[in-house]
């Protein structure tokens, strides 16, 4: 930042992680993190943005990327940091990534593995292209204190294990292991055996079939929806989207552009939902834009539901290419930790993850029956003199 002005984010999985940790987070010798920055070089400091701007004009930001803000996507900077990376959206990266090209900029990557997610697939990227990344992993037997004494000793992981912390979370959190799977994962299991089955992979999608959608409405988060078709009760996942801060017309643009022909739209029960901007619920405006046939999820236990999506992930297949930001998040979903008790808590963590996990879950349980295999008209159910 002294050498190079410039914008430079600082990225965490969620904005209230990122004041924790970082902003408001002090070392073990009592010394401020933020202190880093000398306050001769600062000019200014706002907490309510975490931003601070130095006197030669480069800014530093904390951002989480649970919300991405739209200003962000047309920023420039020349420097990001990804912390805790493999709890993260691999989007706001996807997002950088041609920006720091362009400007010649730099990344760096932090963080423990998750299991085999998209932080293992950049591990490997990197291991891959040693000219292009710098890559290291350092387990417990790696790092020292100043004076050469471990930080964690071999006795300390086994009492860690003696007092309750499940040996597989010790291995990912002493060991930087990427074999083990990711503690309260709902369908990381899954999705594995799925790669080894090869039902992870190229889906071609059947134009003499129907294509189904299923959803999750997003008002501040973001809107989610999965493309299947269904022959002989397996399903083939062909497409995914997720956009925020979009409306219903930007989404019904979306499905008549795609070369399918639908048979339903499966959607959550909120689908009745008012919205305060327009007269009428989602429903009507859905339909009013072509967005129909619709169909209403029931509303199961949620757990009932996670189950019924473990059994339809089974004998799903999906295109790794079009449902690649969607897998991911299936990936990483899991049940939220509860820091006082050291237990999971029996509901899901609402994270980045939430809109792909819901999206399918509605169709799930709110799509049982089988399409028509006979061919269809090539009439579009979305009206685009509406749209």
């Amino acid at each position: 930042m002294c050498s190079r002005v410039g914008v430079y984010y600082y990225f965490f999985p969620t904005f209230r992680q990122g004041k924790r940790v970082l902003w408001d987070g002090i070392g073990g010798d009592g010394f401020r993190f933020m202190d880093h920055f000398p306050e001769g070089i600062v000019a200014d400091r706002n907490s309510t943005e975490m931003k601070i701007r130095l006197r030669n004009g480069s800014i530093f930001q904390i951002i989480g990327t649970d919300n991405l803000d739209m200003s962000i996507i047309g920023a420039n900077p020349v420097g990001c940091v990804f912390s805790e990376y493999a709890l993260q959206s691999p989007k706001a990266w996807d997002l950088m990534r041609p920006v720091l090209r362009e400007n010649g900029g730099w990344a760096a990557f932090l963080y423990t593995p998750r299991g085999r997610n998209h932080g293992f697939s950049l591990y490997e990227q990197g291991l891959d292209n040693p000219n292009d990344w710098f890559v290291q992993l350092l387990t417990s037997a790696d790092t020292a204190r100043d004076d050469g004494s471990p930080i964690i000793t071999r006795s300390d992981i086994e009492e860690e294990i003696r007092s309750g912390m499940p040996p597989e979370l010790a291995e990912q959190e002493f060991n930087c292991s990427f074999n083990a799977g990711m503690e309260g994962n709902y369908y990381g299991d899954l999705l594995t055996e799925a790669e080894e089955d090869g039902r992870i992979t190229h889906v071609t999608h059947n134009p003499r079939n129907r294509v189904i959608t299923c959803w999750d409405l997003g008002v501040d988060d973001a809107t989610a929806i999965w493309f299947f078709q269904v022959v002989n009760h397996e399903r083939f996942f062909i497409d995914y989207e997720e956009s925020r801060g979009k409306s219903f017309e930007y989404y019904a643009k979306i499905l008549l552009e795609k070369p399918y022909i639908y048979e339903t739209h499966v959607f959550p029960a909120d689908i009745r939902n008012r919205d305060v901007s327009i007269p009428g619920t989602r429903k009507d405006i859905a339909f009013s834009l072509g967005i129909r046939p619709i169909r209403e999820a029931p509303k199961w236990h949620i757990a009932d539901g996670i189950n019924s999506v473990r059994m339809m992930i089974k004998t799903s297949y999906f295109d790794e290419k079009k449902c690649k930001i969607g897998l991911e998040a299936l990936r990483n979903y899991r049940k939220e930790w509860d820091e006082g008790r050291r237990e999971f808590k029996p509901a899901p963590l609402h994270d980045w993850t939430s809109h792909a996990a819901d999206a399918l879950r509605a169709g799930a349980v709110g799509y049982q029956g089988n399409v028509d295999f006979t061919p269809v008209s090539p009439q579009r159910t979305i009206d685009p003199m509406v749209v």
